[in-house]
């Protein structure tokens, strides 16, 4: 049986942008999609609700929410099978189980208000780092469809050994949209060791940057050869280089590692970073245990 793409609906616009961009990523992978509303997400969201529905903020039910989501991705994309449901949890909770048959899990990042706004943050960054599944998360107003201009897959490539994961997820959503897949790592020069330094003292600023090469040749020696891949090194801190190289992208993917002791996933400072900060939508995906 095929996993579903997962949608998180809540009414929002951000989040039926969401269900645009699941849709074409369902159309592109021949997936079901799965349309999913958290109803106590409602105590948050209700009276802007009302006033998009044009009801009584008393007479807004889940079934309305779901109903219009299943009518935008009808809408968007006619031949992706649809289904949906309510769940009378709380969103984060009921988003990480879902994960647990799904093939990924897509979110919005903005809502209506600083509160809800605020709701949605959190539910994505817990959601992402709790997952059992990859996790979508929208940024902006982003668009899903087939662009004209430079495309591109982002690839974050840490400093740990190469999460196989992660650049497996790249790699397929590269071949799906039949464009080139950007693999970045980030290098930086220990303070005590300056670029500037003679070159008697071994060039330590040149060491670090091979190494970094090294490190994003392995982890891409399993890329197969039909995959156009651009590979760069960049100094700087690792947050700061990958929001750079995501202005514009069609997805950055990076990688998140389980951690004994804790609860699924646990994000580190990057993917938290570029999960609140990125300009195009960000997956995070697991490493498999």
């Amino acid at each position: 049986m095929e996993l579903p793409l997962v949608v998180g609906v809540d009414g929002s616009e951000p989040s039926l942008r969401a269900v645009d961009w699941a849709a074409d990523e369902a159309a592109l992978r021949g997936l079901p999609l799965r349309l999913v509303h958290a109803s106590l997400w409602e105590r948050y969201e209700g009276p802007w609700l009302a006033e998009d529905i044009g009801k009584p903020a008393e007479q807004v039910m889940a079934a309305d929410i779901v109903d219009a989501a299943a009518h935008r991705a009808h809408s968007r994309q006619a031949d992706v099978k649809v289904t949906t449901d309510v769940l009378p949890e709380e969103p984060e909770y009921a988003l990480v189980r879902e994960s647990r048959t799904a093939w990924a899990v897509v979110l919005g990042s903005r809502g209506r208000s600083s509160l809800t706004e605020a709701l949605l943050g959190s539910v994505s960054v817990t959601v992402a780092g709790h997952a059992h599944s990859p996790v979508i998360v929208l940024r902006g107003s982003h668009d899903n469809r087939v662009r004209s201009g430079a495309r591109r897959i982002v690839l974050g490539v840490g400093e740990e050994p190469a999460d196989a994961a992660a650049v497996r997820f790249a790699v397929e959503e590269a071949r799906h949209r039949g464009v080139p897949l950007e693999a970045v790592r980030a290098w930086r020069c220990p303070a005590h060791e300056t670029a500037d330094r003679p070159r008697s003292a071994g060039e330590p600023a040149r060491s670090h940057e091979r190494r970094a090469a090294e490190g994003l040749e392995s982890a891409l020696r399993d890329v197969p050869a039909d995959i156009e891949v651009h590979r760069r090194t960049v100094e700087g801190h690792a947050r700061r280089v990958l929001l750079d190289a995501a202005a514009g992208a069609d997805l950055l993917v990076v990688g998140a590692r389980r951690r004994e002791g804790h609860f699924g996933l646990q994000l580190g400072r990057v993917a938290h970073a570029v999960l609140q900060h990125a300009g195009c939508p960000v997956a995070v995906v697991p490493r498999k245990a």
